[in-house]
């Protein structure tokens, strides 16, 4: 496989409109990388300009150090699994496979060695005699991967593929695109992929690494874990992890020495390492901040001595998602989701909306952004 590296990369319309704005990146040999965000985000944009199917109008992109900005895509080494699957439906299984590698010229025993070889490994040995039309969604998107595997190609381009499947099959499709890519990886034919999709929860439990973009300019690149734990700024926070951070403006405010943040006229004091980088801030009328609070990081039980802080919210409604409860209720006036165990629910139990409960928040664990830049400061 390939290293894919991108170099100032721009797409500017013949409109004038800038979609994507000098991005920087590098995709390891063999890694899956996965490009997240919102619809217009210019994540499909960015592929379809790795894939060659869209003209790059700055900057420079290299696979396996070639520079390919002018290669027409079946020169690239790539290939690209697109949303709808893109099957000939006159064609069985098989013949969808293989018409590729008919069309390159590649030897009959070759071509049908390689078919039986990808049809093994996605587990559809049993489908190469039907036609489109006889498969499910999940099938349908198991042959358009397949058709990808036949080309041994240097990149891996993934375009949503599973955004038209059932919640369930989505989750199962995951798992098999995921297994896949570690296959190939332990049968030493690791695979460099890049996968975009919309939905953050694909993107934590797929990629290896996460590439957040936002109107064409990338926010963050890390690991799953590092962009939940730390995420660069509050779009960040905000787009990674369901539900969603609690994100509210607040402000910087002292009682005696020690720094707090009030928030919806409570005030949270701050573990000593986050006020020590946050003192300067704090002026005679408080700094404003944005205060971001993650919902598992809101109890309805008191931990250990020291590790939460008391409020009073009023209840919203409530979530029942199972083994857990989204508990939705109001600070003062600003409102807040807690992520709650379902064991944990009893004082809930009969409440009515607008009734006050107590609530403990974690403030270690809690981050501060910039009101402005919205830029993580602690």
């Amino acid at each position: 496989m390939a290293q894919l590296s991108l170099n100032k990369i721009e797409k500017t319309y013949p409109n004038g409109f800038k979609a994507v704005h000098g991005v920087d990146l590098e995709v390891r040999d063999g890694e899956f990388m996965v490009f997240v965000g919102p619809s217009g985000c210019a994540k499909s944009t960015l592929l379809r300009m790795i894939a060659g199917l869209e003209s790059i109008t700055g900057g420079e992109l290299r696979i396996g150090g070639k520079l390919v900005n002018a290669l027409p895509p079946k020169q690239r080494g790539i290939a690209m699994v697109f949303q709808n699957y893109a099957l000939y439906p006159h064609m069985k299984v098989y013949e969808n496979l293989a018409f590729g590698l008919r069309l390159a010229g590649t030897p009959k025993a070759e071509v049908d060695q390689r078919v039986r070889h990808a049809a093994q490994l996605l587990e559809m040995e049993h489908l190469l005699d039907r036609y489109p039309k006889q498969l499910s969604g999940g099938q349908a998107q198991r042959v358009a991967v397949g058709r990808a595997i036949v080309k041994k190609p240097e990149v891996f381009l993934f375009d949503e593929p599973l955004s038209n499947l059932d919640a369930k099959l989505r989750a199962n499709m995951r798992v098999r695109l995921t297994d896949l890519h570690r296959t190939l990886r332990e049968a030493g034919q690791p695979a460099t992929v890049v996968y975009v999709t919309h939905d953050q929860v694909e993107a934590m439990t797929m990629g290896e690494r996460i590439c957040v973009l936002k109107d064409g300019v990338i926010q963050q690149v890390d690991t799953p874990t590092a962009l939940y734990d730390k995420p660069a700024n509050a779009f960040v926070a905000s787009f990674i992890g369901s539900p969603e951070m609690n994100i509210q403006e607040a402000s910087l405010q002292r009682q005696g020495d020690t720094l707090g943040v009030e928030l919806g006229g409570t005030w949270l004091p701050l573990p000593a390492e986050k006020a020590a980088v946050l003192n300067g801030r704090a002026g005679p009328g408080g700094g404003a901040v944005k205060l971001g609070l993650r919902p598992e990081h809101i109890v309805l039980a008191p931990r250990a001595a020291g590790q939460t802080t008391p409020a009073t919210g009023a209840l919203r409604s409530l979530e029942h998602m199972g083994n857990e409860v989204f508990v939705h209720f109001d600070l003062g006036a600003v409102p807040l989701t807690a992520r709650v165990p379902a064991d944990e629910l009893h004082g809930l139990q009969g409440l009515q909306r607008g009734a006050t409960h107590p609530v403990h928040v974690q403030m270690a664990a809690c981050h501060v952004f910039d009101a402005a830049s919205g830029a993580r400061l602690c």
